[in-house]
């Protein structure tokens, strides 16, 4: 567990020594115009309703919504008495904010000019909050109320990286955030779930 945990957070640190030292990924360019229509890079592929969507799903991984649904969480796990799920709920949540905070004023890296946002965003770029927090939460989420309803883990943590994957996805297609963002986002939101995971059964085994 701890292994893939620093395997995911490994990749993060490495997208973030590269941009350090002034260096670009040619995937970052490449995918942002992919997504929009040629010669109108204010235009999104896809149909009309498509950027409605990705607006919608792309509030999912916004502070309110996280707070939202980890609240609804942990009030179903304090309702079955399984205080310590909940209380790694929070945990996860505050962490993950806190360092996502954090790096983006260590990297400082500006959010993509090279199409027109379609969203309205106002922090830095690197990592992307959105991919890193939802990751952290949802995925966190899923396994406490996994450990909890053992028949329904799989279908928990399904429905989390579903949501994780859509969230960071749609980032890009907003043109709000570098692919290279999201990806790290993503790598260092998985690796705190996982390491939040790894604490509590650690500190469960100490106390048994």
């Amino acid at each position: 567990m701890w292994l893939l945990a620093l395997s995911l957070a490994g990749i993060a640190l490495f997208i973030a020594s590269e941009l350090l030292e002034g260096d670009s990924f040619a995937f970052d360019r490449s995918i942002l115009l992919a997504l929009r229509q040629p010669g109108h890079p204010d235009v999104p592929i896809g149909p009309a309703w498509l950027e409605q969507s990705a607006v919608d799903i792309s509030a999912l991984g916004g502070f309110t919504l996280i707070t939202l649904f980890g609240g609804f969480g942990v009030a179903f796990l304090l309702a079955l008495h399984r205080r310590a799920e909940a209380a790694w709920i929070g945990i996860a949540l505050v962490g993950a904010t806190l360092l996502n905070a954090g790096l983006k004023q260590w990297l400082h890296r500006p959010r993509p000019e090279l199409v027109p946002h379609l969203a309205r965003v106002t922090s830095l770029s690197f990592p992307s909050g959105h991919a890193m927090v939802s990751s952290a939460v949802y995925l966190t989420l899923a396994i406490m109320l996994g450990e909890a309803q053992p028949a329904l883990r799989r279908y928990f943590v399904a429905l989390a990286v579903t949501l994780v994957v859509l969230i960071g996805c749609t980032r890009i297609y907003l043109g709000v955030h570098w692919p290279s963002d999201v990806l790290a986002g993503w790598a260092l939101g998985s690796a705190w779930a996982l390491a939040v995971y790894a604490m509590k059964h650690r500190i469960g085994h100490r106390s048994a």
